[in-house]
């Protein structure tokens, strides 16, 4: 995630101690991403607990996705204009209220009203926190090594947030889910305020507030509308939030493109190239956010594994896709982007087909491993050209929301998956006799069949719309560092 850069005075972007500054940011980034992750392997015995249905324990996990990705590019406007260290303090220091105020929560309401707050201020954090690395390191091998270690903070965090979850979970309590967050936020937000000296972009500082409002409650509006069809898609809830979301977006396109000073200038997202990398954001993002979810509940719902030897029976996923992801790297200058856009889609497509055989009397080795094994590749393939087909031939004032877009497309094609997935097994699991072993199964099932379907959608995505050839890809890739969510 990034937000638009300019360049700030010498005397305000130097970092007093680059790398020392980089610990604070990453420590940042890392709460960030395990908020993403840690509340997953809590949410069956969260759900028991506070006496919550399915449909509002997915808004757990939506609130978040949804606040996060709706309010990225804002964030990094704010960040750039008001001061990005000043931004990164407050939102820091907001992200430990908004943990609080979930870990102290006694109604579903509460519950779901602090991790929307959470995604809030960490839409200000993450774009405060990357700007902020950037001034400190502004080029050379120090920076590309300082971004390939913040990048990474992305695979290390969803695996740490499953296995700290579960843990917690298990051995303390689900609150300390979010209490966790307290003491990470006081380190980084002290560590920066010793370490970094403030910065501001140049230039006009005017922000688009139509833009912001339009986007936000289309996104919220199909959110919405898609979470209600578990009542009936032929219902006013259902349809007409959905039609109201698509023209709402649609209204938000009409405006940016007469807006003097866009949220999001329509020229980042036109090109061929980037528009692959941000269709494939959202098609990855609805697959990983939304379907992972069911693979958690299946573990310990179904097969009845505690929380933290669920997180540690999802932890070769997570290794598969960072050997994946590195290999993808080192040889994405030789392969293009084309070929591994188009063939990590048919791994993730085969990994949920494998999981469509789910049932009440099923195995993690037999059910779960193989498919697991086979998305973590899949996952790592999509996610390196991704990355970088997000910044190939932007221009370098559009560099910042354009490395936003692909991060916000993946979290709001999250939430729109966990709100489809979710509305998908409650009527798969009603019509298969009640809320059971074998009646959850197939409702799972489905979900990972969809799941499929909507992984498979990005193959063509990358065979009809990344047109670049090796040469040039690889000298792009070569000077622009990949940042990730």
């Amino acid at each position: 995630m990034a937000t638009q850069l300019a360049t700030a005075p010498p005397d305000l972007a130097r970092s007093t101690a680059p790398w020392g500054a980089l610990i604070f940011l990453a420590l940042a980034q890392l709460m960030v991403v395990l908020d993403g992750t840690i509340v997953n392997l809590a949410l069956p015995q969260l759900q028991r607990e506070m006496g919550i249905s399915d449909s509002t324990r997915a808004w757990v996990v939506t609130a978040y996705a949804l606040a996060l990705g709706a309010f990225l590019l804002l964030g990094g406007r704010i960040a750039d204009f008001w001061g990005r260290k000043r931004t990164f303090m407050v939102a820091a220091a907001g992200f430990a209220v908004a943990s609080l105020l979930g870990g102290i929560a006694q109604e579903a309401w509460e519950l779901i009203g602090a991790r929307a707050l959470q995604g809030l201020f960490a839409a200000l954090l993450a774009p405060a926190a990357l700007a902020l690395l950037t001034v400190a390191f502004p080029g050379g091998k120090d920076r590309g090594t300082a971004f390939a270690i913040f990048g990474s903070i992305s695979g290390v965090g969803a695996a740490i947030g499953v296995l700290l979850g579960g843990y917690l979970t298990d051995y303390v309590s689900w609150r300390w889910c979010f209490f966790v967050n307290i003491p990470i936020a006081a380190i980084a937000l002290a560590g920066v305020w010793a370490k970094v000296q403030e910065s501001k972009a140049g230039g006009s500082t005017k922000y688009d507030w139509p833009g912001v409002v339009l986007a936000a409650l289309g996104l919220g509006s199909l959110v919405y509308g898609f979470t209600n069809a578990e009542h009936g898609w032929g219902t006013p809830e259902a349809w007409g939030f959905i039609a109201a979301g698509a023209a709402l977006l649609v209204l938000f396109v009409l405006v940016e493109k007469k807006a003097k000073h866009p949220l999001l200038p329509l020229r980042v997202a036109t090109e061929r190239n980037r528009a692959a990398a941000f269709l494939a954001s959202f098609l990855s993002g609805a697959v990983l956010i939304g379907g992972i979810l069911f693979i958690n509940f299946y573990l310990q719902i179904v097969l009845g594994f505690a929380p933290f030897l669920a997180g540690v029976a999802s932890l070769p996923m997570t290794v598969v896709l960072m050997v994946t992801a590195g290999i993808a790297a080192k040889n994405l200058p030789r392969l293009g982007a084309r070929v591994p856009t188009a063939l990590g889609p048919v791994l993730i497509a085969a990994a949920m087909l494998w999981l469509t055989q789910v049932s009440a009397d099923g195995t993690y080795l037999v059910n779960m491993l193989p498919a697991l094994l086979l998305l973590g590749a899949g996952l790592g393939l999509v996610f390196v050209p991704m990355q970088n087909l997000a910044l190939f031939g932007v221009d370098k004032d559009d560099s910042g929301v354009a490395s936003a877009l692909v991060n916000a497309s993946q979290q709001v094609g999250g939430s729109l998956g966990i709100a489809l997935f979710t509305t998908l097994a409650a009527s798969a699991t009603v019509a298969a006799g009640g809320t059971g072993p074998a009646a959850l199964s197939a409702g799972y099932s489905l979900v990972f069949l969809w799941a499929a379907g909507v992984a498979i959608l990005i193959v063509p995505v990358a065979l009809l719309l990344i047109d670049i050839n090796r040469k040039t890809f690889s000298g792009a890739a070569s000077d622009t560092p990949a940042v990730h969510l």
